[in-house]
Protein backbone atom coordinates (compact mmCIF):
# COMPACT_ATOMS: atom_id res chain seq x y z
CA UNK A 1 0.00 0.00 0.00
CA UNK A 2 1.31 3.45 -0.92
CA UNK A 3 2.23 5.60 2.08
CA UNK A 4 0.04 8.42 0.78
CA UNK A 5 -2.97 6.12 0.84
CA UNK A 6 -2.63 5.10 4.45
CA UNK A 7 -4.90 6.75 6.97
CA UNK A 8 -4.79 8.25 10.39
CA UNK A 9 -8.13 7.61 12.02
CA UNK A 10 -9.84 10.11 14.28
CA UNK A 11 -12.14 9.53 17.21
CA UNK A 12 -15.24 10.63 15.33
CA UNK A 13 -15.07 7.65 12.99
CA UNK A 14 -13.80 9.90 10.21
CA UNK A 15 -10.60 9.11 8.37
CA UNK A 16 -7.97 11.74 7.74
CA UNK A 17 -5.73 10.85 4.78
CA UNK A 18 -2.11 10.15 5.57
CA UNK A 19 -1.31 13.05 3.23
CA UNK A 20 -2.59 15.32 6.00
CA UNK A 21 0.48 16.64 7.76
CA UNK A 22 1.01 16.46 11.49
CA UNK A 23 0.72 20.25 11.54
CA UNK A 24 -2.74 20.17 9.93
CA UNK A 25 -4.05 17.53 12.34
CA UNK A 26 -2.61 19.30 15.38
CA UNK A 27 -3.84 22.77 14.37
CA UNK A 28 -7.34 21.42 13.65
CA UNK A 29 -7.48 19.80 17.11
CA UNK A 30 -6.41 23.06 18.76
CA UNK A 31 -8.94 25.05 16.71
CA UNK A 32 -11.72 22.72 17.93
CA UNK A 33 -10.58 23.28 21.53
CA UNK A 34 -10.87 27.01 20.91
CA UNK A 35 -14.67 26.68 20.72
CA UNK A 36 -14.91 25.20 24.21
CA UNK A 37 -15.90 28.51 25.84
CA UNK A 38 -19.26 28.53 24.06
CA UNK A 39 -20.12 25.06 25.40
CA UNK A 40 -19.00 25.91 28.95
CA UNK A 41 -21.00 29.15 28.84
CA UNK A 42 -24.17 27.42 27.66
CA UNK A 43 -23.88 24.38 29.96
CA UNK A 44 -23.75 26.57 33.12
CA UNK A 45 -22.45 23.80 35.40
CA UNK A 46 -19.87 23.90 38.20
CA UNK A 47 -16.20 23.18 37.30
CA UNK A 48 -15.89 19.58 38.50
CA UNK A 49 -19.26 18.64 37.02
CA UNK A 50 -18.12 20.01 33.67
CA UNK A 51 -14.90 18.04 33.96
CA UNK A 52 -16.75 14.81 34.76
CA UNK A 53 -19.18 15.21 31.87
CA UNK A 54 -16.29 16.00 29.55
CA UNK A 55 -14.64 12.74 30.57
CA UNK A 56 -17.80 10.60 30.67
CA UNK A 57 -19.17 11.57 27.26
CA UNK A 58 -15.69 11.47 25.75
CA UNK A 59 -15.24 7.95 27.14
CA UNK A 60 -18.63 6.75 25.82
CA UNK A 61 -18.04 8.15 22.35
CA UNK A 62 -14.49 6.90 22.02
CA UNK A 63 -15.32 3.43 23.39
CA UNK A 64 -18.14 3.04 20.85
CA UNK A 65 -15.82 4.16 18.04
CA UNK A 66 -13.00 1.81 19.11
CA UNK A 67 -15.39 -1.17 19.30
CA UNK A 68 -17.00 -0.42 15.92
CA UNK A 69 -13.59 -0.14 14.29
CA UNK A 70 -12.37 -3.36 15.92
CA UNK A 71 -9.63 -1.48 17.77
CA UNK A 72 -10.63 -2.15 21.39
CA UNK A 73 -7.57 -4.39 21.86
CA UNK A 74 -5.31 -1.36 21.44
CA UNK A 75 -6.71 0.14 24.65
CA UNK A 76 -4.85 -2.42 26.77
CA UNK A 77 -1.44 -0.88 27.56
CA UNK A 78 1.77 -2.86 27.47
CA UNK A 79 4.22 -3.13 30.36
CA UNK A 80 6.37 -0.54 28.60
CA UNK A 81 3.57 2.03 28.17
CA UNK A 82 1.21 1.54 31.12
CA UNK A 83 3.02 3.88 33.53
CA UNK A 84 3.36 6.64 30.91
CA UNK A 85 -0.28 6.35 29.82
CA UNK A 86 -1.62 6.51 33.37
CA UNK A 87 0.66 9.43 34.23
CA UNK A 88 -0.37 11.44 31.15
CA UNK A 89 -4.07 10.74 31.63
CA UNK A 90 -4.00 11.67 35.32
CA UNK A 91 -2.06 14.87 34.66
CA UNK A 92 -4.49 15.98 31.95
CA UNK A 93 -7.59 15.37 34.09
CA UNK A 94 -5.89 17.22 36.96
CA UNK A 95 -5.12 20.18 34.68
CA UNK A 96 -8.73 20.34 33.44
CA UNK A 97 -10.01 20.42 37.02
CA UNK A 98 -7.54 23.16 38.00
CA UNK A 99 -8.46 25.29 35.00
CA UNK A 100 -12.22 25.04 35.49
CA UNK A 101 -11.74 25.85 39.19
CA UNK A 102 -9.43 28.82 38.57
CA UNK A 103 -11.63 30.44 35.94
CA UNK A 104 -14.23 31.15 38.64
CA UNK A 105 -11.74 33.49 40.37
CA UNK A 106 -10.00 35.01 37.33
CA UNK A 107 -11.13 36.83 34.25
CA UNK A 108 -11.28 34.50 31.26
CA UNK A 109 -8.44 36.42 29.61
CA UNK A 110 -6.02 36.02 32.52
CA UNK A 111 -6.88 32.32 32.91
CA UNK A 112 -6.33 31.66 29.20
CA UNK A 113 -2.93 33.35 29.23
CA UNK A 114 -1.67 31.65 32.39
CA UNK A 115 -2.81 28.15 31.40
CA UNK A 116 -1.50 28.61 27.89
CA UNK A 117 2.01 29.25 29.06
CA UNK A 118 2.37 25.50 28.57
CA UNK A 119 3.95 25.93 25.10
CA UNK A 120 6.85 27.70 26.81
CA UNK A 121 7.03 24.93 29.42
CA UNK A 122 6.93 22.37 26.59
CA UNK A 123 9.89 23.98 24.83
CA UNK A 124 11.94 23.87 28.02
CA UNK A 125 10.92 20.30 28.89
CA UNK A 126 11.55 19.17 25.31
CA UNK A 127 15.10 20.49 25.52
CA UNK A 128 15.67 18.90 28.94
CA UNK A 129 13.90 15.56 28.54
CA UNK A 130 14.00 14.85 24.80
CA UNK A 131 17.23 16.72 23.99
CA UNK A 132 15.40 18.61 21.23
CA UNK A 133 16.88 21.99 20.42
CA UNK A 134 14.08 24.41 19.43
CA UNK A 135 16.31 26.77 17.46
CA UNK A 136 16.53 30.54 17.71
CA UNK A 137 13.86 31.20 15.08
CA UNK A 138 11.15 29.19 16.82
CA UNK A 139 12.15 30.41 20.28
CA UNK A 140 11.76 34.00 19.04
CA UNK A 141 8.43 33.12 17.41
CA UNK A 142 7.17 31.48 20.62
CA UNK A 143 8.14 34.57 22.62
CA UNK A 144 6.34 36.85 20.14
CA UNK A 145 3.26 34.59 20.22
CA UNK A 146 3.26 34.74 24.03
CA UNK A 147 3.32 38.55 23.94
CA UNK A 148 0.53 38.45 21.37
CA UNK A 149 -1.49 36.18 23.65
CA UNK A 150 -1.11 38.59 26.58
CA UNK A 151 -2.33 41.45 24.37
CA UNK A 152 -5.18 39.38 22.87
CA UNK A 153 -6.45 38.37 26.31
CA UNK A 154 -6.78 42.02 27.31
CA UNK A 155 -4.69 41.80 30.48
CA UNK A 156 -2.96 45.12 29.80
CA UNK A 157 -6.31 46.92 29.56
CA UNK A 158 -8.21 45.08 32.28
CA UNK A 159 -5.73 43.87 34.91
CA UNK A 160 -7.13 42.61 38.24
CA UNK A 161 -9.56 45.29 39.33
CA UNK A 162 -12.26 44.16 41.73
CA UNK A 163 -10.75 40.73 42.36
CA UNK A 164 -9.99 39.51 45.87
CA UNK A 165 -6.18 39.42 46.24
CA UNK A 166 -5.82 36.07 48.01
CA UNK A 167 -8.32 34.26 45.79
CA UNK A 168 -6.69 35.83 42.74
CA UNK A 169 -3.20 34.58 43.54
CA UNK A 170 -4.47 31.12 44.43
CA UNK A 171 -6.20 30.99 41.04
CA UNK A 172 -3.01 32.21 39.33
CA UNK A 173 -1.08 29.38 40.97
CA UNK A 174 -3.73 26.85 39.86
CA UNK A 175 -3.45 28.04 36.25
CA UNK A 176 0.34 27.87 36.26
CA UNK A 177 0.27 24.33 37.66
CA UNK A 178 -2.40 23.37 35.08
CA UNK A 179 -0.20 24.71 32.29
CA UNK A 180 2.82 22.80 33.55
CA UNK A 181 0.77 19.59 33.72
CA UNK A 182 -0.33 20.10 30.11
CA UNK A 183 3.29 20.55 29.06
CA UNK A 184 4.24 17.31 30.82
CA UNK A 185 1.47 15.51 28.90
CA UNK A 186 2.89 16.90 25.64
CA UNK A 187 6.32 15.47 26.44
CA UNK A 188 4.86 12.09 27.46
CA UNK A 189 2.81 11.97 24.25
CA UNK A 190 6.02 12.59 22.27
CA UNK A 191 7.59 9.58 24.01
CA UNK A 192 4.59 7.42 23.06
CA UNK A 193 4.89 8.05 19.31
CA UNK A 194 3.88 4.48 18.40
CA UNK A 195 0.63 4.56 20.41
CA UNK A 196 -2.47 4.20 18.15
CA UNK A 197 -4.57 7.34 17.72
CA UNK A 198 -7.19 7.82 20.42
CA UNK A 199 -5.70 5.53 23.08
CA UNK A 200 -4.19 8.29 25.24
CA UNK A 201 -7.35 10.40 25.00
CA UNK A 202 -9.45 7.33 25.93
CA UNK A 203 -7.42 6.81 29.10
CA UNK A 204 -7.72 10.49 30.01
CA UNK A 205 -11.50 10.17 29.79
CA UNK A 206 -11.58 6.84 31.65
CA UNK A 207 -9.57 8.09 34.62
CA UNK A 208 -11.57 11.33 34.83
CA UNK A 209 -14.92 9.52 34.64
CA UNK A 210 -13.96 7.04 37.36
CA UNK A 211 -12.41 9.53 39.79
CA UNK A 212 -14.81 12.48 39.48
CA UNK A 213 -18.26 10.86 39.33
CA UNK A 214 -18.74 11.34 43.08
CA UNK A 215 -18.89 15.13 42.70
CA UNK A 216 -22.06 15.47 40.57
CA UNK A 217 -23.59 12.50 42.39
CA UNK A 218 -23.26 14.33 45.73
CA UNK A 219 -23.82 17.92 44.57
CA UNK A 220 -26.61 17.38 42.08
CA UNK A 221 -26.88 16.78 38.36
CA UNK A 222 -27.55 19.53 35.81
CA UNK A 223 -31.12 20.08 34.69
CA UNK A 224 -32.10 17.55 32.05
CA UNK A 225 -32.31 18.85 28.50
CA UNK A 226 -30.22 21.46 26.73
CA UNK A 227 -27.40 21.62 29.35
CA UNK A 228 -26.74 17.91 28.82
CA UNK A 229 -26.36 18.46 25.07
CA UNK A 230 -23.71 21.16 25.64
CA UNK A 231 -21.94 18.95 28.21
CA UNK A 232 -21.99 16.06 25.75
CA UNK A 233 -20.26 18.34 23.25
CA UNK A 234 -17.47 18.96 25.77
CA UNK A 235 -16.79 15.23 25.82
CA UNK A 236 -17.34 14.18 22.22
CA UNK A 237 -15.99 17.24 20.38
CA UNK A 238 -13.54 18.91 22.78
CA UNK A 239 -12.08 15.73 24.24
CA UNK A 240 -12.52 12.66 22.06
CA UNK A 241 -12.19 14.28 18.64
CA UNK A 242 -9.91 17.23 19.47
CA UNK A 243 -7.36 15.30 21.52
CA UNK A 244 -7.18 12.39 19.08
CA UNK A 245 -6.41 14.84 16.26
CA UNK A 246 -3.79 16.54 18.44
CA UNK A 247 -2.09 13.31 19.53
CA UNK A 248 -2.08 12.06 15.91
CA UNK A 249 -0.38 15.28 14.89
CA UNK A 250 2.10 15.19 17.79
CA UNK A 251 3.47 11.88 16.55
CA UNK A 252 4.75 13.66 13.43
CA UNK A 253 5.96 16.93 14.93
CA UNK A 254 8.98 18.04 16.92
CA UNK A 255 8.34 19.66 20.30
CA UNK A 256 9.20 23.18 19.11
CA UNK A 257 6.48 23.08 16.42
CA UNK A 258 4.00 21.54 18.87
CA UNK A 259 4.66 24.35 21.35
CA UNK A 260 4.15 27.04 18.71
CA UNK A 261 0.97 25.55 17.23
CA UNK A 262 -0.58 25.34 20.71
CA UNK A 263 -1.08 29.11 20.56
CA UNK A 264 -3.84 28.43 18.00
CA UNK A 265 -6.15 27.24 20.80
CA UNK A 266 -6.25 30.46 22.86
CA UNK A 267 -6.25 32.64 19.74
CA UNK A 268 -9.32 30.84 18.37
CA UNK A 269 -10.97 30.94 21.83
CA UNK A 270 -10.61 34.72 22.01
CA UNK A 271 -11.95 35.23 18.48
CA UNK A 272 -14.89 32.84 19.12
CA UNK A 273 -15.77 34.78 22.29
CA UNK A 274 -15.76 37.93 20.18
CA UNK A 275 -17.94 36.50 17.39
CA UNK A 276 -20.41 34.31 19.31
CA UNK A 277 -20.44 35.61 22.89
CA UNK A 278 -20.37 39.32 22.14
CA UNK A 279 -16.99 39.95 23.78
CA UNK A 280 -15.93 43.06 21.89
CA UNK A 281 -12.22 43.07 21.04
CA UNK A 282 -10.20 46.27 21.31
CA UNK A 283 -7.57 47.32 18.80
CA UNK A 284 -4.86 46.04 21.15
CA UNK A 285 -6.53 42.62 21.39
CA UNK A 286 -6.87 42.34 17.62
CA UNK A 287 -3.19 43.29 17.35
CA UNK A 288 -2.38 40.43 19.75
CA UNK A 289 -4.32 37.87 17.67
CA UNK A 290 -2.52 39.11 14.55
CA UNK A 291 0.84 38.84 16.35
CA UNK A 292 0.18 35.16 17.13
CA UNK A 293 -0.67 34.45 13.48
CA UNK A 294 2.42 36.30 12.22
CA UNK A 295 4.67 34.51 14.74
CA UNK A 296 3.48 31.08 13.58
CA UNK A 297 3.83 32.11 9.91
CA UNK A 298 7.34 33.42 10.57
CA UNK A 299 8.45 30.17 12.25
CA UNK A 300 6.87 27.93 9.60
CA UNK A 301 8.66 29.62 6.71
CA UNK A 302 12.06 28.64 8.15
CA UNK A 303 14.49 28.09 5.25
CA UNK A 304 16.07 24.91 6.65
CA UNK A 305 12.96 22.72 6.80
CA UNK A 306 13.22 19.37 8.57
CA UNK A 307 10.58 16.74 7.66
CA UNK A 308 8.24 15.60 10.40
CA UNK A 309 9.07 12.27 12.04
CA UNK A 310 6.91 9.50 10.62
CA UNK A 311 5.08 11.65 8.07
CA UNK A 312 5.12 14.47 5.59
CA UNK A 313 6.28 17.99 6.34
Amino acid sequence: MNTNQRIVETSAGLAAPRTWSGAQLFVLGNALLGTIGVFVNEARADPLTETWFRCAFGLAGMTAWMVMRGRARHLLPTRMTVAWILAAASLMVFSWSLFFTAIDQLSAGVAIVLCNMHPIWALLLGALCLKESPGKRRMAAAGAAMIGLVLAAGIAEHPTAGIDDQAYWVAVALCLVAGFCMACVTIIARRLIGLPAGVLAWWQCAIGAVTLWVWPAQHGWPEWGEPWAWLAGLGIIHTGLAYTLMYSGMARLKTDRIALFQFVYPAVAIVIDWILLGQRLSGMQLTGVAAIAVAIWFAERAPAHIPEPGGRA
